[in-house]
């Protein structure tokens, strides 16, 4: 592992050393973004004739049921279970 690490140790020394002395040169461009252009077309176009809503209030006479709610005791018969453990 050590062997590893100090061969890669002099490998970055070496690249550092060729770049500064001009054994290496790096040099490049810039890049530009794509130049886009849109011609032409031209967006749907919709007609509809639609009516017309008025919206409004008005009172009205109305017949509501009146109701008596109340309650009432009474005996009923329900079911029952009973439910026994096996012997």
């Amino acid at each position: 592992m050590r062997a590893l690490v100090s061969i890669f140790v002099i490998v970055v020394v070496v690249a550092i050393v060729a770049v500064a002395t001009g054994f290496i040169n790096l040099h490049g461009s810039a890049g530009e973004m794509p130049r886009v252009a849109i011609e032409g077309g031209k967006a749907p176009s919709v007609a509809a004739d639609v009516g017309s809503i008025d919206l409004g209030t008005k009172n009205s006479s109305v017949e509501v049921p009146k109701v008596d709610v109340g309650t009432v005791t009474k005996t009923v018969q329900t079911p029952t279970i009973a439910v026994r453990k096996a012997n």
